[in-house]
């Protein structure tokens, strides 16, 4: 049954939303956590596995370095300080995707903790961006769990199920994850800055090079907590945590929902459940899921079979020179370099195709071009399939070869969108494509100016409205010179001797 929910503006008048989020981060290891079973997504169920992923009795866990390395960059990268010493802990918990009854996880004593991380939103003028900043309570590292499928149900979860299936693939898959302290002060943008801050986290990750951060594929999984308070108290109210939420269009609307959910039941008397939720994507709604465990419920201990960690203050500078320039610096630099507008810029941000359009400015493409093509037809075609642009067998060298053949007098936009579907059909380079189906502008002059005076013939009447000084009329002379030419011919060209013939 659905919660009763109120109008979202209705509840912020009386109530003041606080937020905190948990994102686990998958590492692009070449090796689990503790062992060295490889980390490969989408293999055969359990043919990644091992005794110490197992949790079979007598084996005994070994540290990944390359997975220590990538959390003190990823602390470092959001202003955290590194402990000098830190250890492991045993969660532990029954669930049949954690074999061991524990998950090796980190508590009272975390790698990083107290950074944070700034965020942009569109302001509220609607000019320009403003700053909101997180604040970053600790960044740990654990392991990653089995994962379960569930069968003959209609949902895919367990409720309904007739039985269930695990894959211990990714038990032991290296994660980190980061908790933000609660996050108070957004007011009725909080939907908003939930999703900019997971998306700035995620271009971050991305950035340093530690995580393939696809989303999609469990990559990074977001639990987002959400409580309530009267507006002008400083008590928080009971949190909700809404688990797994797996795109940034669900975390604002989980978030949104949660507000107006929590405070019906607040308005009508009630009290809010510490409970986690299931968010459903197709409904738009949470469920409830199970009453929500204290740290305390877990019983963590120190891991016995690791020795803690004590990353040397050499080390740590060392990694720190390794961390790239940040996401929203770069991308103020590149808009500059490009001569992009505010909007221009965001629909690159939207598209997520600024390292595409970074590679194809180096390859040769002009910035106009290379977003032409990215955030245009790439785009538009990947929304109607349901891709990511970089899904497609287009490559950054591929748009700079198009954006030449346009820019070169050969094709016209036009022609390049079917040369496009055919590089995206995989039949070949934009020149190989062009060549084969015979596409290429109308180079012979003569050919042009004979199409060109044909067509005024055949069309006094908008002729006449040119040479009277209506030029937006040369637009309906210019299609019908394109249609006596089959498409090859230059629309510029064809302007330019339009107007001559007519007002020159």
């Amino acid at each position: 049954m659905t919660d009763a929910v109120i109008d979202y503006d209705e509840a912020l008048a009386t109530y003041d939303p606080v937020m905190g989020f948990e994102v686990h981060v998958e590492l692009n290891t070449d090796t689990k956590m503790f062992c060295g079973c490889a980390t490969v997504f989408g293999a055969e169920p359990n043919s990644h596995v091992c005794p110490v992923c197992l949790g079979l009795p007598g084996a005994l866990p070994v540290v990944n370095g390359k997975a220590v390395e990538s959390a003190i960059r990823l602390g470092l990268a959001l202003g955290c300080d590194i402990a000098s010493w830190c250890r492991f802990a045993r969660k532990n918990y029954f669930y049949p995707d954690m074999p061991k009854n524990f998950q090796t996880s980190q508590y009272d004593e975390p790698i990083c903790f107290d950074g944070h991380l700034d965020v942009e939103i569109p302001a509220a003028s609607g000019e320009g961006t403003e700053t909101f900043r997180v604040e970053i309570e600790r960044a740990h590292m654990e392991e990653d769990t089995g994962k379960s499928l569930h069968v003959g149900g209609a949902t895919g979860r367990i409720q309904g199920a007739e039985y269930s299936l695990v894959d211990f693939n990714r038990a032991g898959i290296p994660l980190i994850e980061i908790v933000t302290k609660p996050i108070e002060g957004a007011g009725d943008r909080a939907p908003e800055i939930a999703k900019a801050y997971v998306a700035t986290l995620r271009d971050l990750v991305k950035a340093l090079g530690i995580s393939d951060v696809k989303m999609e594929q469990g990559s990074v999984r977001c639990d987002a907590n959400v409580s309530l308070r009267p507006i002008g108290t400083e008590k928080l109210g009971t949190r909700t945590e809404t688990k797994n939420v797996n795109s940034l269009r669900s975390i604002e609307r989980a978030v949104r929902y949660e507000i107006s959910r929590q405070a019906a039941i607040l308005d009508g008397g009630g009290s809010i459940t510490q409970e986690t939720r299931h968010w459903h994507e197709d409904t738009g709604v949470t469920t409830a899921g199970r009453p929500k465990s204290d740290a305390d419920d877990y019983r963590y201990f120190p891991e016995p079979d690791l020795v803690p960690v004590a990353p040397a203050a050499e080390l740590v500078e060392e990694l720190r020179g390794t961390l790239p320039e940040p996401p929203a610096q770069r991308r103020k630099r590149l808009q500059s370099d490009w001569g992009y507008s505010d909007l221009e810029m965001r629909d690159v941000i939207n598209a997520g195709a600024i390292d595409l359009i970074d590679e194809s400015v180096a390859a040769g493409a002009t910035p106009a071009g290379a977003r032409k093509w990215w955030t245009g037809e790439l785009a538009r075609r990947a929304n109607v399939e349901g891709k990511a642009i970089d899904e497609f067998n287009v490559t950054p060298a591929y748009v700079a070869e198009l954006d030449g053949l346009v820019k070169g007098g050969r094709l016209n936009d036009s022609m390049a969108r079917q040369v496009l579907e055919g590089v995206i059909d995989g039949e070949g380079s934009p020149t190989q494509v062009a060549d084969a189906r015979g596409l290429e502008l109308v180079q012979d002059d003569g050919a042009l100016e004979a199409a060109v005076d044909k067509v005024i013939a055949a069309n006094e009447a908008i002729a006449a409205k040119v040479r009277d000084g209506k030029l937006n009329a040369a637009g309906a002379l210019i299609g019908q010179v394109m249609k006596e030419l089959k498409g090859q011919a230059d629309a510029a060209k064809a302007r330019e001797l339009i107007l001559a013939k007519l007002t020159g």
